[in-house]
């Protein structure tokens, strides 16, 4: 059994990190910016196929006008924005639990892709980013000749 020492500032200090979490939070309302874990963040998808790399970002409700695509330095940059659809409201009441703003996932590609040829289309919501893979070059064994 382990003894612990007896503190009893601990849930005190416990307590005082929560409300400062808290008034962050409010703080950062106040400023206009939302806190990391209420912005929008697209769930995304990778696999690799035989002869190119897949990546499915879910988009739904942002128009492809509002999103750009850059690879720079081996790492591709899908961001945008999910901007905020027009509000309605009964009786002084709305919810809305859709998250918008600004958004940027990065992916490092790896060596054997072919950069020029990727491709991204919209599906439904869904932009899907074709990367291919570099045509590999037999590097095998061989004999040169002398002139």
């Amino acid at each position: 059994m382990l003894i612990q020492r007896f503190d009893p500032f601990k849930e005190f200090n416990e307590l005082r990190k929560s409300f400062e979490q808290v008034s962050r939070a409010f703080n950062a309302l106040e400023e206009g910016e939302l806190p990391k874990d209420l912005q929008f963040v697209p769930a995304v998808n990778t696999r690799e196929g035989d002869k190119a790399y897949y990546i499915e970002v879910d988009l739904p409700g942002v128009k492809k006008e509002d999103i750009k695509i850059d690879v720079h330095d081996n790492i591709l940059t899908v961001s945008g924005e999910r901007k905020i659809k027009e509000e309605r409201k009964d009786d002084d009441f709305y919810r809305v639990e859709s998250l918008y703003g600004k958004f940027e996932r990065s992916f490092t590609l790896p060596d054997d892709v072919d950069s020029d040829k990727i491709e991204a289309k919209d599906e439904n919501g869904v932009l899907l980013i074709t990367i291919p893979k570099a045509v590999k070059v037999d590097k095998g064994p061989r004999k040169i000749k002398i002139k």
